[in-house]
């Protein structure tokens, strides 16, 4: 019964740290990301925690996909100054709202909640100096320059 249970709990740990980012650091990738247009903003997402790693929601952007919550991962996106929505969902749809100006820079955290069946992985805007403190061990998930326009 003891080798069963590890066995069990072996698996699901090896089964959650393989579920994390595997590209390089931000620390170690920031002088690789262009600097963005000026007449456009851009939006960090990251996800800090590997709780809940098995789990990637997509990222939606007003209505358009532009990538996956991964466990210890990050991502960027350079879009027009508006009003934006963020939107991921498992069980229910979780959402953040924030304006984006010219020039500015945001970044979206990726917080992970108890759910019924599964967990849950919420966005939440934060302050650009906790942001910037907080992605430096986050992993590369995305694509180089996701300017507006430009698909996955």
């Amino acid at each position: 019964m003891k080798a069963a249970v590890k066995f069990i709990l072996l698996f699901i740990l090896a089964f959650s740290l393989g579920a994390c980012a595997t590209g390089q650091k931000f620390s170690e990738y920031k002088a690789q990301i262009p600097e963005s247009n000026p007449e456009l903003g851009r939006i960090y997402f990251y996800r800090t925690s590997s709780l809940g790693a098995a789990l990637r929601p997509k990222v939606v952007l007003n209505s358009e996909e532009v990538g996956q919550a991964v466990a210890k991962g990050f991502f960027y996106v350079d879009r027009a100054p508006g009003d934006y929505v963020v939107v991921t969902s498992a069980e229910v749809e979780r959402k953040a709202s924030f304006v984006l100006e010219k020039g500015q820079t945001r970044y979206i955290r990726f917080g992970v909640g108890l759910g019924f069946f599964v967990g849950h992985i919420y966005p939440e805007l934060v302050d650009e100096q906790v942001g910037l403190s907080e992605i430096n061990d986050c992993k590369f998930t995305g694509q180089a320059n996701q300017a507006e326009g430009e698909k996955k």
